[in-house]
Formats: structure tokens, C-alpha cells, sequence
């Protein structure tokens, strides 16, 4: 018996061990084919010749108002307190904040101004967005499906209404790699707000999903230390942390030549950028060489670190260093009451660097190389939040229209497209779904997000996922 137990101990050792050995081998396999498809892909990008080399993301979190801003309705007055014929409405969700109140319609509380030759119709509380109308392209029937903030900025910057996909700015660094050595391919910023924010912000809105993490976006703070951890302790030698990092790259590589996780070759990559961004970060965050014209360009906030306006001329200074993808976040857009100084506000935050950075890149010939998109996750609806002629009026969330505007490579300028109903509450002419966006912002990359594609747990994944979607060429030049 104990002869004939040990025997069963010894089989069971010995299919475990094989066992393991095969299913580590299985494992090893499939990433090294996931690895080769991605590096086949990869080897193919761009697919044909890119009007831009970079985006920059000009992210207002909250849902800007078209209505007051872009979409101008000027038969609405006449309907002023009235109630959203339900032929209008046709059915359609409200959030639980305004489902229970009568829709009275409220028209825009601002006046509309024609600018530049185009003779674009801008509101009032924006006027040096009005001024350079001549080199924007408006998109005024923009569509998405979701009535809430998270799940409609996850879908916007990330193609799905739930966390975990590769935001845009992954994809891009993904697909088309970095254009320098000393910075990342995806930057961050986030506005520094005189007030505190009640509007969050998550990581995964520029997070890297199933992708190597090596593409996620990183947040560059307004602080002291830009980025968390990236100095050495004081009285660390620099050349005694390259030797550290020399040896430490030579273990990860020896265990990635045994087991093939490609996180591995994410973290000696992560490891010797550090080490770069340790001169380079701080080079790039000095805006003492900035002349005064460049300050007044962008406005008052500008000298403010981590206003918006900082932010911008740091945009500028990253596409300057052929940094891809470079993504600012200005939250509180999110005007349920108060429109009209709540709103007022977010405009003078915005209006004039969003403005100058437009003007700064087209004076240092950078403005046709670089693809910049203005916009929020939805719009705001035509009904009056509250009391729908009281000062304390708002409007709630709105997904069925709103506004965004584009300049730069590949995009046709001074131009409009898609047309909304007459009470900006519907698309009435050329719709451009969320998906749309991306598919024809990859486009002007150079990409056919048809093809784009990473394999992940025996999936095709495509930014623009399984839905239809096109790119919308009547915008592009």
C-alpha cells in the first residue's frame, strides 16, 4: 500500500509539474502571438500620409451650454415659458433632476455676435473664440448616448460608456509612438481652479485600458514636484542612479526573456523616461523665458501656475518638444442653476488662452501639424432648470446635441457643420456620433480606426468599437 501511494504522490508531482510547465508555455505563447500581432500592426501604422503629428484636447468637463455659446436659436425668445412640445421631445429621458418639472422653455440669456469672414454666429460671453472663427470648424450636430457625467466623458474620451477601455490619447501613443525621447507621448493637465471643484475627474479618462501601460496619459501637476516621485533623495549622485538603473534593467530583461510579460518591458521603458524627465520636466515647466507679449496673449490667469491659461502655454511648450497627445481638463461646466454668472465664468477661464493658444501655434507654424477639439462630454438642455426666468435658472445635462469646434491640421477652416432642430434639442441634419469624432480625428493621424485595431482575450478591440461609425470627411480639408 505505501509502495502503490507513493507511486499515485510521484504521478500527480509529475502532472502538476508538466502540467504547469504547459499551461506556463500556453501563456507564454499566446502573449508572444498578442505581442506579434501588435507589432505587425504597429509596423503598418501610419496607413497613409497624417495631416497632423499631434492632438491637443481642449477637455471642458461638464457639458457646456450650446445654447448660450454656439447654437444660436433666435425664434426661441417667442416660445419663452412655454412648455417642449412633446413632437420635440418625442419621448426622450431626463435625469432624475428635472424629470418631474414642467420642460419650459428658456432661451438663450445672451446675445450672438458674426465674426471673421465666415461670419459665424458666436455668443457673446465668447469673443476671442468669435475672433478666430475664420480657422475653426464648428460641429453643431455632435450626438452621444449617455445622460450622465461619468459614462458620457468615459465614452468620450475612451469610445465606451464604461471604465477599463484605452483612452484616446492611449490609443495614439499606442499606435503611432513617441516623437521624442525626454517626455512622455501623453500629457496631462489638469486646471487648477480658484474654488474648490465639485466636478471629478478619473484616471481613466486618460488611462491605457488592456494596453501596455507605458500609454497612459501622465498628470503633470501644478506643484512643486510636477510629477509625483521623479527626483532623486537629496545627495543621491545622478551617476550612482544610472548604474542602479543599468542593473535593474538587466534583471527585468532576463525575467521577460522567461516569461514574456510585456508590463516588464513597460517598466525598464518607465524606469530610464524617468530618468530623462528628471531634466527635462523641469526645463519644460519653467516659464520664466516667456516674454511678457506671450502672457498678455494669453491673458491674466496665464502667470497663474495651473490656471488654464498656464496650461495652455504649456501646451504650446509640449507641442513645441513633438510631445503626441497633450490633453487639458476644465471641469465645472456643470451649470444646473445660476447660468448665467456660473457659465460666465468657465468662459472667462477659457475664452482668451483657448483663443491665444490657437494664434500662438499658427505664428510658430506649429498650428498645421497639430489637431486641437475643443469640447465637453454633452451639451445642456433648452428647458430652464428651476424657475425658468429667475436668476438662478440653469439647464440640465443634454445628449441628443451640442457643440464642438476643431482647428488645425486637416481641418477645414471657418467653416460649420450639421444643423440642430429649432429648439437645439435635436439633430436635424448630419449627425457625428461621439464615434465619428474618433474615427475621423485617427483619420487625420493617419490612421483607418477600421483597421486600428489590439487583440485582447481573444478580442479585436477597436477605439471606435463594434458600432457603426465614419469619418466625417466634409470637415476635413
Amino acid at each position: 500500500m505505501h509502495h502503490h501511494e507513493t507511486q499515485l504522490q510521484l504521478g500527480r508531482r509529475s502532472f502538476l509539474s508538466q502540467a504547469g510547465f504547459n499551461f506556463g508555455a500556453l501563456a507564454a505563447g499566446a502573449m508572444l502571438g498578442d505581442e506579434l500581432a501588435a507589432s505587425e500592426l504597429k509596423s503598418s501604422l501610419p496607413h497613409f500620409a497624417p495631416k497632423a503629428k499631434r492632438v491637443i484636447f481642449l477637455t471642458q468637463s461638464g457639458g457646456p451650454s450650446q445654447i448660450e455659446l454656439f447654437d444660436h436659436k433666435p425664434e426661441l425668445p417667442k416660445l419663452a415659458g412655454t412648455e417642449l412640445p412633446d413632437s420635440v421631445r418625442q419621448g426622450q429621458r431626463l435625469t432624475g433632476m428635472t424629470k418631474n418639472q414642467k420642460q419650459l422653455i428658456l432661451p438663450a440669456i445672451t446675445k450672438f455676435h458674426r465674426h471673421g469672414e465666415c461670419g459665424r454666429l458666436v455668443g457673446e460671453w465668447l469673443p476671442h473664440i468669435g475672433s478666430i472663427s475664420d480657422e475653426l470648424c464648428f460641429v453643431k450636430s455632435m450626438v452621444t448616448d449617455e445622460i450622465n457625467h461619468a459614462p458620457a466623458m468615459t465614452k468620450f474620451l475612451t469610445g465606451h460608456q464604461l471604465p477599463g477601455r484605452p483612452s484616446f490619447g492611449a490609443w495614439a501613443s499606442y499606435g503611432l509612438g513617441s516623437m521624442n525621447s525626454n517626455l512622455p507621448d501623453y500629457v496631462v493637465l489638469i486646471s487648477k481652479m480658484k474654488r474648490p471643484s465639485d466636478q471629478p475627474l478619473y484616471d481613466h479618462y486618460w488611462g491605457s485600458g488592456f494596453l501596455p501601460s507605458k500609454h497612459q496619459g501622465v498628470k503633470l501637476r501644478s506643484a512643486k514636484d510636477p510629477v509625483l516621485y521623479l527626483n532623486d533623495p537629496d545627495g543621491f549622485p545622478r551617476e550612482l542612479r544610472r548604474e542602479m538603473l543599468d542593473g535593474l534593467a538587466a534583471m527585468n530583461r532576463s525575467h521577460h526573456a522567461e516569461t514574456m510579460d510585456p508590463e516588464i518591458e513597460t517598466r525598464i521603458a518607465q524606469y530610464e523616461m524617468a530618468f530623462r524627465m528628471q531634466t527635462s520636466i523641469p526645463e519644460l515647466t519653467d516659464l520664466s523665458d516667456e516674454s511678457d507679449e506671450t502672457f498678455e496673449l494669453y491673458g491674466p490667469d496665464s502667470r497663474r501656475p495651473g490656471s488654464y491659461a498656464a496650461n495652455c502655454i504649456l501646451a504650446r511648450r509640449l507641442a513645441e518638444r513633438d510631445v503626441r497627445f497633450i490633453q487639458l481638463f476644465h471641469p465645472d461646466w456643470d451649470h444646473h442653476s445660476r447660468l448665467s454668472s456660473w457659465c460666465v465664468s468657465r468662459c472667462v477661464d477659457t475664452d482668451q488662452p483657448s483663443a491665444a493658444l490657437v494664434k500662438d501655434l499658427k505664428r510658430r507654424g506649429l498650428l498645421d501639424e497639430t489637431l486641437i477639439i475643443w469640447g465637453g462630454e454633452f451639451g445642456r438642455g433648452v428647458a430652464g432648470q428651476g424657475k425658468w426666468d429667475s436668476p438662478e435658472a440653469g439647464r440640465d445635462h443634454h445628449p441628443r446635441c451640442f457643440t464642438i469646434w476643431m482647428a488645425g491640421a486637416g481641418i477645414k477652416p471657418g467653416t460649420s457643420y450639421g444643423q440642430t432642430d429649432d429648439f437645439s434639442y435635436n439633430v436635424a441634419e448630419n449627425p457625428v456620433h461621439v464615434r465619428d469624432l474618433h474615427a475621423t480625428a485617427l483619420h487625420v493621424l493617419g490612421i483607418d480606426h477600421e483597421r486600428f485595431t489590439h487583440r485582447y482575450q481573444g478580442l479585436d478591440f477597436k477605439l471606435t468599437g463594434v458600432e457603426s461609425s465614419q469619418v466625417v470627411h466634409d470637415i476635413l480639408a
